[in-house]
């Protein structure tokens, strides 16, 4: 929740400029999820960068199917809304869990987590999350098979 307030402030902040931007679809290109934090076919769009004073940004990410991240964590936490397909997501220890379109993930800081697509159906998801000192993810280990398929 914390998150979602930092979130709320940001773009209140940035409002106060003296003019909207737009970032036009297609004006940005999307780009292949880097192997060594993915498992299968991921493509990332991103839709806007951190601009002073905000350092929050956000990106929709697209898993086909069986792709996945690796752990990770993120140090102001993430926000990802599913808007289609179908999902899986797990917090380290913690139980595997399927999401779907309108489900709102809420990681807090710090927490060591996955996320991507169902067995056999394609996910999406916007994820918006704010940088500490310039760093908005910290990579771990990649999810095996066996904890994909729990």
């Amino acid at each position: 929740m914390k998150t979602i307030v930092a979130i709320v402030l940001a773009l209140a902040a940035s409002a106060q400029a003296q003019e909207m931007s737009i970032a036009r679809a297609g004006s940005q290109a999307s780009y292949k999820g880097p192997e060594q934090y993915f498992s299968g076919a991921v493509r990332v769009d991103p839709l806007f960068a951190a601009a002073a004073p905000s350092t929050t940004a956000g990106a929709a990410v697209t898993f086909e199917p069986g792709a996945r991240s690796a752990w990770h964590t993120h140090p102001a936490g993430q926000v990802l809304i599913v808007t289609s397909g179908v999902g899986r997501v797990q917090q380290w220890g913690g139980p595997l869990q399927e999401i779907r379109p309108g489900d709102v993930i809420v990681t807090p800081p710090g927490v060591k987590h996955w996320h991507g697509a169902a067995p056999s159906t394609a996910m999406t998801h916007l994820a918006i999350q704010e940088s500490v000192a310039g760093k908005n993810v910290n990579w771990m280990e990649k999810v095996s098979d066996e904890q994909y398929d729990k």
